[in-house]
């Protein structure tokens, strides 16, 4: 029976189970986690949680048909995983190395799309009315995932860790087609779900922009964005 660290938080908990549901951890690592399942009816919730969370993403993309030279990576990704694990291949082995070609996708919903069409999602959910996929603007990686049941509050879902450096800090923007500029909806915890009341805010549209920049540590002095980009998305309609 392998059971988690003595002093696991909720936090580190949380992040495991979206890596493993996202599927980016090491082959090891992945065995681990499978074997700790069997037992560890913490993690078993946070995954549940996670997937019924981004079941609907499945829908933001059309079915694509795979190429043959991808059925081969995927072969031998799978002929990988079945042969014992060294150090020179636990190194390597992740989903992010054996699948480079998610580093060069054009579209973020569809890298959310293939990324969640591995998973085995046997559960219902409630399905949100829109969701956003932010992905970074240089090899856009999904970074974090918002969604809204309704039209005046949304919920931002990091997807993994992300660290921001001490004299700043992120700050979380909006604009829709026809406002003059972007508004803030604050500033955001790395790590942390944040949920955003829109009730000053035109309602939520379809297409609407989000974006995560990097500002000082008390937010932005203009009131707009002036720091680097580090994820941006707009939203899908789902229902």
């Amino acid at each position: 029976m392998i059971t988690g660290p003595a002093n696991e938080t909720p936090e580190e908990l949380d992040e495991l189970a979206s890596e493993y549901v996202l599927g980016t951890l090491s082959a090891q690592r992945r065995i681990e986690v499978q074997q700790r399942l069997e037992s560890d009816t913490g993690l078993r919730s946070a995954v549940d949680t996670w997937e019924r969370r981004l079941l609907g993403l499945t829908e933001l993309a059309e079915a694509q048909t795979p190429s043959p030279h991808l059925w081969q990576r995927i072969e031998r990704s799978v002929q990988g995983f079945n042969r014992a694990p060294t150090a020179a291949t636990v190194a390597s082995s992740s989903w992010w190395n054996l699948l480079p070609l998610w580093r060069g996708l054009a579209g973020a919903g569809l890298a959310a799309t293939l990324l969640l069409g591995a998973l085995m999602l046997t559960q219902t959910t409630v399905k949100p009315t829109y969701l956003v996929v932010l992905v970074a603007p240089q090899d856009k990686a999904p970074g974090w995932v918002i969604q809204a049941s309704n039209r005046k509050e949304i919920q931002l879902i990091p997807l993994g860790a992300f660290e921001v450096p001490e004299d700043k800090a992120l700050e979380f923007w909006t604009k829709g087609t026809d406002w003059q500029g972007p508004v803030s909806l604050g500033l955001v915890k790395p790590g942390q779900t944040l949920t955003v009341p829109l009730d000053k805010l035109p309602p939520l549209q379809a297409d609407q922009l989000f974006e995560l920049t990097l500002e000082n540590p008390t937010g932005s002095p203009t009131g707009k964005p002036t720091g680097p980009i580090q994820a941006i998305g707009r939203a899908v309609k789902v229902i």
